[in-house]
């Protein structure tokens, strides 16, 4: 069944499927690139969408950011294979080592919640850091599916981000939704 958008999320708790208008497909894919690459393939087998959209929390890197922002950049924070590599890049690999769509924001993507200052993401212009967006892009690109994302900024990826994103994990789903119904219209 082909699909115009196709929402990939991890968890229920950022965005409800009773909150989507009918006809708008959605899947949760879990926490983690693993998770998100796994469910990403099998959704656009399934699925067939003309687009994917990536809805989720973020960190903050930015301190000047807050609310809902569209990505256009999404990198690796966690491939550190030195020297082999720059960190950010997969050794021995010719796929890109970053993904673009049409936002304006700069993502993370790593498999660890970040708590403390990181230099280097800084130093890549990261504004924001999430868990799946990476895999999501890498996959939409190798089946050539067009992607964007919105991420809700919960926390400011520090010592509080634990407790932060447990209590604003759900604030994000109107501000999506609005973006939502803007691109359906």
């Amino acid at each position: 069944m082909k699909n115009h958008f196709l929402i990939i999320t991890a968890l229920e708790s950022e965005l409800k499927r009773s909150a989507l208008p009918v006809g708008v497909e959605i899947v949760y894919c879990g926490i983690g690139k693993i998770n998100a690459a796994i469910a990403t393939v099998k959704a656009i087998a399934q699925f067939s969408p003309q687009q994917i959209i990536n809805f989720g929390t973020a960190g903050k890197v930015n301190s000047s950011l807050y609310g809902l922002l569209e990505i256009g950049t999404v990198i690796q924070r966690d491939m550190q294979t030195e020297p082999l590599a720059p960190r950010g890049q997969t050794p021995f690999c010719n796929k890109p080592y970053e993904y673009h769509a049409l936002g304006q924001y700069r993502c993370g993507t790593g498999d660890s919640f970040v708590t403390a200052h990181d230099p280097w993401l800084h130093e890549q212009g990261v504004d924001v850091v999430d868990m799946e967006l990476f895999a999501i892009a890498a996959c939409a690109h190798h089946h050539q599916v067009p992607w964007q994302a919105y991420k809700y900024i919960t926390d400011d990826a520090n010592a509080d981000s634990g407790k932060d994103w447990q209590d604003k994990v759900h604030h994000g789903q109107d501000l999506f939704l609005e973006k939502l119904k803007q691109q359906l219209s």
